[in-house]
Formats: C-alpha cells, sequence, structure tokens
C-alpha cells in the first residue's frame, strides 16, 4: 500500500470535546493529511466505538492498512511520520525538540488535571467527591499553567520562534481552551483566569484563528 494510500484511508474516532481528539484532529489538517472523522462518544457510543477499539479508548486512529493506534501523542508521531522531514508538526534538531516536549508535556498535564475535575464533577455524586483529591488536581493545574505562561511570555510569535505552528503550539493552545470552555460549566476551573496567563491567553486567540483550529471547533 502507498503511503498516499495510507492517508486517503486514515480514520479519526472520537468527539472534539475531547481535548486529545481535538489535538489529533488539528494536527492532521495542519501536516495536509486527508482523513475520516468519526465523532463517536466513548459514553454514548460504548458498543460503537469498542467495535472499532475494544479498549473504548478516544482518541482512536485506524491506519489505511487498518492498524489501531491510541494515545494522541503516538498518533501525532505517526502523523509526522507522513510527511516530510521539514514539514513535520515536532522539530527534527535535538534543542528544538526538546522545548517544544517541554511545553508539551505541560500541556498535556493540563489537559489531563482539567479531564481529571471534569469527571469529578460530571460523574462522581456529590456525596462521593473527595475535596483534598479535588484541590491537588486544581494544584496541579494551576502549576502546569503557571510554568508554561512563564515560558511563553515575551515569545513573539509561534512559540518556538519559527514561522509556523509547531506540535508545542498546537497542544498549548488546545489545552488552554479546553480549560476555559469548561471553566462556563465548572466554576473551579474559573481559577484559570486569563487575566493572570496572559501569554497563553494571547497564543491561544493566535492559534485558533488558523483554519486548522476554525473548522475544528470544540464547541
Amino acid at each position: 500500500m502507498t503511503k498516499n494510500a495510507m492517508k486517503s484511508e486514515m480514520k479519526l474516532i472520537g468527539m472534539l470535546d475531547s481535548p486529545f481528539v481535538r489535538r489529533v484532529a488539528i494536527s492532521a489538517k495542519l501536516l495536509g493529511l486527508p482523513f475520516e472523522h468519526e465523532q463517536l462518544s466513548v459514553f454514548r457510543h460504548v458498543d460503537a466505538v469498542k467495535a472499532i477499539n475494544p479498549v473504548v479508548k478516544a482518541p482512536t486512529l485506524v491506519t489505511g492498512d487498518g492498524t489501531m493506534l491510541i494515545d494522541s501523542s503516538l498518533i501525532a508521531d505517526y502523523l509526522d511520520r507522513l510527511v516530510a522531514p521539514d514539514a513535520r508538526l515536532l522539530p527534527e534538531a535535538l534543542d528544538a525538540r526538546v522545548r517544544a516536549l517541554a511545553l508539551i508535556g505541560l500541556a498535556l498535564a493540563a489537559m489531563e488535571k482539567t479531564v481529571q475535575v471534569v469527571y469529578e464533577y460530571g460523574l462522581r455524586p456529590e456525596d462521593k467527591r473527595h475535596q483534598p483529591w479535588l484541590d491537588r488536581v486544581l494544584d496541579q493545574l494551576g502549576a502546569a499553567y503557571g510554568e508554561l505562561e512563564k515560558r511563553i511570555a515575551g515569545v513573539p510569535g509561534w512559540l518556538l520562534g519559527g514561522e509556523r505552528p509547531t506540535q508545542a503550539d498546537v497542544t498549548v493552545a488546545v489545552a488552554w481552551r479546553f480549560t476555559q470552555f469548561m471553566a462556563a460549566t465548572y466554576a473551579d476551573l474559573a481559577r484559570i483566569d486569563p487575566a493572570r496567563y496572559p501569554a497563553l491567553a494571547a497564543h491561544s486567540a493566535r492559534a485558533e484563528a488558523l483554519p486548522a483550529f476554525v473548522e475544528t471547533p470544540l464547541d
């Protein structure tokens, strides 16, 4: 099977209200890789997702040869390998790659902690919630965004200083948008106030104006 055939037959499974799914979808679009998107929920469409992925996890990517990939970072790595090195979202040069990975790690932590808050309120009965755990998660979330704010403050343009967005730009922007979107429903997340994170807010606005982001809305 040719590489082009693999590109045209990829299928992404998952809802765009997941930052991990949205991250993959935006990455594929920025790379110019066509794919079919099945917006299946791991909660509302369990049987349909299980028929594709027995683990019932999103995002799931089915490649052109039928290989099932899970985990957004592993999928993003696969997508990068479908294009030329100079077109990839994760830099090849070690120093730039490490800087990107540091930002991506913090952004993924912010996604994970936001999801934990959402699940705690959205899925767990009120009398079963453990406030010390919630406080710990919220502290971790604030720490992740605090570190990101320090690292990107004063950086002009894209986060690694290039002329186009990298995977760091995608992941940071997607994480920030997800937390802000969920803050409208879950008051505890409102402590991640854009006024306290001006560099993150500005970066998010820049990224969200790109066609790949506009065409892949969270809501």
